[in-house]
């Protein structure tokens, strides 16, 4: 009886360790696809050159998953967040090829922008640390954290990021183009934020480390 227990029990642990190597990402076929399919705008370690193609380089890994995955269309949907280059790329990627990828590029280390301008970085200070109390804007800092490295897998690393690309994303949630916030919040926080208080808070972000 104790025999037959013990080769159970052995037998359970190596059916445990085959299923954990098959939900395992394939990272090398993941560098093969950020290789020849990413690379271009994003760069071979996700740090992008282009101030139009976000940094995703040490990203949370859940999400860029969530990303990647809202970028198609699942079963005749509309995509999440439409972007026609995003939805070309991932057309023919399926959810372990995207998991593969966002584990990938979370793995290396980013190289980080600078704040630009010192002209608006008090402005930016004050709304990512205080919001803008009198129009009902939240503090950045209690979503993206004090120092911009954002929650996995809701609210993504903004340390660093391309102020140009973090300000172009804050315009798409306010204007409608980009709707794939949870629960709108930023959809319904950006609206009431004018373009320098855009500029000024997404510089800031940059610079933050």
């Amino acid at each position: 009886m104790i025999k037959r227990s013990l080769l159970l029990s052995s037998l359970l642990l190596v059916a445990g360790s085959l299923q954990a190597q098959d939900q395992a990402p394939d990272l090398a076929k993941a560098k093969q696809t950020a290789e020849t399919l990413c690379a271009a705008c994003h760069g071979a370690d996700g740090n992008s050159q282009l101030s139009a193609n976000p940094k995703i380089a040490g990203q949370h890994e859940d999400y860029l998953f969530k990303q990647l995955r809202e970028f198609k269309g699942w079963n005749g949907n509309t995509p999440a967040r439409e972007n026609a280059v995003m939805s070309a790329m991932v057309a023919g990627l399926e959810e372990d090829d995207m998991r593969a990828l966002a584990r990938y590029y979370a793995s290396f280390e980013l190289q980080p922008e600078p704040a630009k301008n010192l002209d608006t970085i008090e402005r930016g200070r004050a709304i990512w640390r205080a919001g803008i109390a009198d129009k009902g804007v939240p503090a950045c800092a209690a979503c993206h954290g004090p120092a911009g490295a954002g929650m996995p897998a809701q609210y993504p690393r903004l340390s660093g990021q391309f102020a140009e690309y973090t300000e172009a994303q804050m315009k798409s949630f306010r204007d409608g183009v980009r709707h794939n916030d949870p629960n709108s919040m930023m959809r319904m926080i950006a609206l009431k934020m004018t373009d320098a208080e855009i500029k000024a808070v997404s510089d800031y972000a940059a610079g933050l480390r």
